[in-house]
């Protein structure tokens, strides 16, 4: 097997690297992690880990001297931290901590805690970097630790006391929250919290005292394999009850939408026989709130992605997901008008939103009740917004709400001032514009609605 070039996202560990083979995602091991792999293997570890979903399962491809291959099971498509709302950043937290507690048991541990080893899979989070493991070290700390708090910890209390917008400044932090600005950021009341000052404040005194020295290992200079265990456990447990305490404008949209019942029924029948005609198998909804539409679709989907700008919204879908078992949905959260750009090391590490769209080629775009708040609110003229979409839709399903429409009416009233401006906001200019990037397949007004759905298909 050739060893095709090492992905950007995997350089730091030299034990081994990812890399993309014809569209195949698959992992090199060098002999430097041959000992950990086999105790791991022979262990019967992986395949406990695997059963319990704990770990993305894998296969191995070949072994030879001076290298191995494995394969893990593919992920469609990767959201970031940046990308989770508060919910899904506690369900990785907590399950980095599940597999740092069950690696523990059977005396091994785990040597990395970063946000970017946990993706969402099948509905649930799973931990993907295989070469994390390594041997448990009697009476030694967590190596991770400090990791786990910069990663996870530190910027779950942040947005308990500052709100989930705050989670999407990890896109800013690639290695985590400096542990320096996570202390500047919490309220002086949180040094009185016990288990706040010694697994934050206390570990940001000792960083910032000893800066050339392992700040865990100051700290944690001999710790017994049950003061470990106690530490995992209390980090669990606290952040298991961590809670917003914010409203939103948007969490519970369809209880208060524009629609009657009856716009609302027509709404869904006709994109359902929109999505049939397709034969569409992955969809991906731009403004989907908690997924309603989408969970409306009669049709067997392979993948739904399902975003929404809003936190609560997507903390409600990703519940949903959670209760209903749904293996084929993905929510996370996405400003369509500032969309993750790419960021670490070259710009390569993570892609852009709008990159990992077009690798994945959606047979089907939904942006619902959407268009309004692009034009009228984030000012973007038609021909952007067709632009954006035309880059990664092979099909879009789009809702223009007319002038009348209580919302847009709202919107516009907004923008009195500048009324001037906003004339090309209508029906005809925005089917003139976008039928330059798309070709025109259907085109249904909603009934009892100020609303038309339009289905484009891409020149």
């Amino acid at each position: 097997m050739t060893n095709n070039s090492r992905h950007a996202s995997s350089y730091r560990d030299p034990s081994g690297h990812i890399f993309v083979d014809k569209g195949i995602v698959k992992r090199v091991i060098f002999p430097s992690y041959f000992s950990q792999y086999e105790a791991l293997q022979s262990s019967g570890f992986f395949q406990k880990a695997f059963q319990h979903k704990l770990l993305i399962p894998h296969k191995e491809l070949e072994k030879a001297e001076t290298h191995m291959y494995i394969q893990p099971e593919q992920i469609p498509f990767f959201t970031y931290p940046y990308e989770w709302s508060f919910q899904q950043y506690k369900e990785a937290a907590l399950h980095t901590l599940k597999l740092q507690k069950y690696a523990l048991q059977h005396n091994f541990s785990l040597k990395d805690a970063t946000a970017y080893n946990i993706a969402f899979h099948n509905g649930s989070a799973i931990f993907i970097d295989t070469l994390s493991l390594d041997f448990y070290t009697e009476n030694t700390p967590w190596r991770a630790y400090k990791q786990f708090v910069m990663h996870f910890l530190g910027p779950l209390v942040i947005a308990k006391y500052h709100g989930a917008e705050f989670l999407k400044t990890m896109s800013n932090f690639i290695d985590g929250i400096p542990l320096k600005l996570i202390t500047s950021l919490l309220p002086g009341k949180t040094k009185l919290n016990p288990f706040l000052y010694t697994n934050i404040h206390l570990l940001a005194k000792y960083e910032n005292k000893h800066q050339e020295e392992n700040v865990q290992e100051r700290k944690q200079a001999s710790l017994s394999k049950k003061g470990l265990f106690n530490i995992i456990d209390s980090l669990y447990n606290y952040i298991k009850k961590l809670q917003l305490k914010e409203q939103s404008e948007w969490g519970n949209y369809y209880q208060k939408t524009n629609y009657s019942d009856t716009a609302f029924q027509q709404k869904s029948h006709i994109i359902n026989n929109w999505i049939s005609e397709i034969k569409a198998k992955t969809v991906i909804d731009v403004g989907g709130n908690d997924g309603t539409f989408v969970r409306q679709i009669p049709s067997e989907l392979e993948l739904a992605l399902v975003g929404d700008i809003d936190n609560n919204a997507v903390d409600h879908n990703h519940y949903l997901v959670k209760k209903n078992k749904e293996k084929n949905m993905l929510p996370f959260v996405i400003d369509l008008l500032n969309p993750s750009a790419a960021i670490g090391f070259q710009n390569t590490e993570r892609s852009s939103f709008v990159e990992r769209v077009q690798a994945l080629q959606p047979d089907v775009t939904l942006a619902l009740a959407l268009i309004h708040h692009l034009s009228l609110t984030g000012n973007v003229p038609f021909e952007n917004s067709a632009a954006f979409f035309a880059s990664f839709s092979k099909n879009l399903i789009i809702e223009f709400p007319k002038r009348a429409d209580s919302y847009a009416t709202r919107l516009l009233n907004a923008k009195a001032e500048f009324k001037d401006q906003f004339g090309h906001y209508n029906l005809e200019n925005f089917e003139k514009i976008y039928l330059e990037q798309f070709q025109l397949i259907s085109k249904k007004e909603i009934p009892d609605s100020e609303r038309v759905l339009f289905l484009f298909k891409k020149k």
